[in-house]
């Protein structure tokens, strides 16, 4: 429950934030391989940014609680990020 609590908070972050601003694609990615990439891949991925092994544990901590929910739920987070970063990132004057 605490998982799903700091995931949507961090949605209505995302979706609330009022500066025009481009989600960074690091950020995305490493999203999306929280969301669906096994835990052996995502500790790599994390190894490029040379943080202390603590940093990646929690990490890690982290991916484990998503880890433990149904796929469908996890595909949805991520069609909501999706979105949420979708409408960020639109030209001026077109409407999705």
């Amino acid at each position: 429950m605490k998982l799903l609590v700091s995931l949507l908070l961090i949605t209505l972050v995302l979706c609330c934030y009022e500066a025009d601003a481009v989600a960074c694609p690091a950020f995305l990615a490493e999203s999306a391989q929280n969301l669906l990439a096994p835990e052996a891949v995502f500790r790599l991925s994390l190894q490029k940014y040379n943080v202390p092994p603590e940093a990646v544990e929690a990490k890690l901590q982290v991916k484990r609680c998503t880890d433990k929910m149904d796929l469908s739920k996890r595909l949805l987070f991520g069609e909501v990020l999706t979105q949420i970063t979708a409408r960020n990132c639109v030209l001026p004057g077109v409407n999705i």
